[in-house]
């Protein structure tokens, strides 16, 4: 892991307001049975085609846009021949500029031919648009900004942790410092990053046992606090171009403690629940992956389909209101095929079972986000989600009706059947699409082109590109 990882950083604050964000890219015909309807309703609209704007100027913004885009040379044409045509344009109308532009080039990619790419072009019916999802990706690289403000010290700021269960935090906190998309300017950025770590809050600030939230929320309470004194653009936009990243199960009631920090600001969080307020047009969902060394050494790659002789797998902890009735329906079954356990027997191996296996079953425990969904993809055994209230990781881009099972919670008893049910070559397919899909969710060091740190990286910049700041700072 870099040695960024091993960085440090302090303090936290807050002001007020609220925003309307708009939904950028969700499927069209999702079929998620275990989600609520207002989820479904935001995964039935689709990106770029029917999002719908606040208010008559932010429509009329829109069909603007798609007959005459903005182009950024337009802007700047007249740069150098005065300095009074220089003093035209606010460096934050430059920058939505720029942002409209991208989305003008996204929107053609709808009807264009496809982008080629060095690297990778995605391709497939795991992706609900291939060709709109590569533009962006490259309009990301082309022109996201990141300012990450450098107050507070570790190791509750610009710190966190790079192994085990919440490692992704830790992971991007160290590697958004070192990116390419860092900017020091804060002028031209167009995302603003609030670098502090919800899990080390929980570990430096909070009292073992004490049940006491308040020195928590505190914490983060003064850090925003600090940011809107000291900095100009906080208070401009009431957070709506700013982002926080929290893997940490509390992540979202911490948030809460400021109110433009959880109605306005991007959240990118792992317990992406609906049920607590997670906003998927505004939120970014992102995913819990465990490391216990701090990498992916060791963990990625399986045996073929036809070298899995256990149908189904799952271990772990009862906590949750789903895990019991799992267990209560399937554990320790003499059935050969239905491997589910409390508990592994001795000198049994966790990661060994998922690779013997063809289906890994992901259900939520006292939260909805499991790393064992990301486990399932690394190892080739397709997982099989069993949540309710939970959006996704990467949902907005990736449709994972191809790779993985979602079954809801009342099907349970039904778990062998339905898992039986699916035919050889649609297994095959599954299985081979989910390891395709892997390249989205490895964690790499330095980061590759397309991996999780860049996915999650483009979900926020997807948020982004669903509002615009105008002069004034408020949005639409």
């Amino acid at each position: 892991m870099s040695s960024s990882c091993s960085k440090n950083l302090t303090l936290l604050v807050a002001v007020f307001v609220a925003a309307v964000v708009v939904v950028f890219m969700f499927p069209e015909n999702s079929r998620f049975p275990s989600f609520n309807n207002q989820l479904q309703e935001l995964l039935r609209s689709r990106f770029l085609t029917n999002a719908s704007h606040s208010n008559q100027s932010a429509q009329s913004f829109a069909k603007e846009l798609d007959k005459n885009p903005v182009k950024i040379e337009d802007i700047y044409k007249n740069e150098t021949s005065s300095r009074k045509s220089e003093k035209m344009y606010s460096k934050l109308e430059k920058v939505e500029a720029d942002l409209s532009e991208a989305r003008a080039a996204i929107r053609e990619a709808r009807t264009g031919n496809q982008t080629q790419d060095p690297d990778y072009v995605p391709n497939g019916p795991m992706y609900w648009d291939p060709k709109v999802f590569l533009r962006s990706y490259l309009e990301m690289e082309k022109r996201l900004k990141v300012y990450i403000y450098e107050e507070g010290e570790p190791p509750v700021f610009h710190f966190g942790p790079c192994k085990h269960t919440y490692a992704i935090e830790g992971i991007f906190i160290a590697d958004i410092e070192i990116s390419r998309f860092r900017t020091y300017d804060p002028n031209e950025a167009n995302l603003f990053f609030l670098p502090f770590s919800i899990t080390m809050i929980t570990q430096v600030i909070y009292v073992p046992e004490s049940h006491e939230w308040g020195l928590m929320k505190n914490t983060t309470i003064d850090y925003v606090d600090v940011i809107a004194q000291k900095h100009p653009y906080w208070n401009r936009s009431l957070g709506a171009d700013h982002f926080m990243l929290a893997c940490h199960d509390w992540g979202p009631e911490i948030s809460f403690a400021v109110p433009n920090l959880h109605n306005n600001s991007i959240r990118a969080l792992c317990n992406a629940n609906t049920s607590e307020r997670f906003n998927p047009s505004r939120d970014v969902s992102i995913p819990e992956i465990h490391l216990p060394a701090g990498t992916t050494h060791g963990l990625l790659g399986g045996p073929p389909p036809s070298k899995r002789p256990i149908l189904v797998f799952y271990a772990g902890g009862v906590h949750g209101p789903i895990r019991p009735i799992l267990l209560h329906h399937w554990e320790n079954k003499s059935d050969p095929d239905v491997q589910i356990h409390r508990y592994l027997p001795k000198k049994v191996n966790y990661y060994d079972m998922m690779r013997k296996s063809r289906y890994c079953i992901c259900p939520s425990g006292y939260e909805v986000a499991s790393p064992r969904m990301v486990e399932g993809l690394y190892l080739g055994c397709v997982p099989v989600l069993i949540k309710d209230n939970y959006v996704i990781p990467f949902s907005d881009v990736l449709n994972w009706e191809t790779f993985s099972v979602i079954v809801p919670v009342e099907e349970i008893p039904n778990l062998k059947k339905i898992l039986r049910g699916i035919k050889l070559r649609d297994y095959v397919k599954l299985q081979r699409a989910g390891i395709q899909m892997r390249r989205h969710f490895e964690v790499n060091s330095p980061p590759k082109r397309f991996d999780v740190f860049h996915m999650i990286l483009h979900s926020i910049w997807l948020r982004r590109l669903n509002f615009r700041l105008h002069g004034d700072g408020f949005h639409d």
